[in-house]
């Protein structure tokens, strides 16, 4: 059984940083590709940030680019994504994602799913 956690997300102040992180288990003689998606109230699911199984390329929304920063830890089993500067806009419930192919943005590519986290951005 493949599992993905979320961990890390909470109430934070705008302006403030905040990192999320997600554990992948199961399949552990597979290589994935990994992703980050959010979904605010009342909106659809948008795509965030993916990461290669090599880490040596990154994608990220245009909203977030230059704020956050998705990485690999060294088992690349975990992934994370910091968020600096963060805004109300920022507000979602965020998910992370595994891909056995290079899919990028495509919400409909990849293959598995965390329950998610709530990061919420005050004022």
């Amino acid at each position: 059984q493949v599992q993905l956690v979320e961990s890390g997300g909470g109430l934070v102040q705008a302006g403030d940083s905040l990192r999320l992180s997600c554990a992948f288990s199961g399949r552990t003689d597979s290589t994935y590709n990994m992703g980050w998606f959010r979904q605010a109230p009342g909106k659809e699911r948008e795509f965030v940030a993916t990461i290669w199984w090599s880490g040596g390329h990154t994608i990220y929304a245009g909203s977030v680019k230059g704020r956050f920063t998705i990485s690999r830890g060294n088992a690349k089993n975990t992934v994370y994504l910091q968020m600096n500067s963060l805004t109300p806009e920022d507000t979602a419930v965020y998910y992370c994602a595994a891909s056995r192919l290079l899919v990028g943005s495509r919400e409909s590519g990849y293959d598995y799913w965390g329950q998610g986290t709530q990061v919420t951005v005050s004022s």
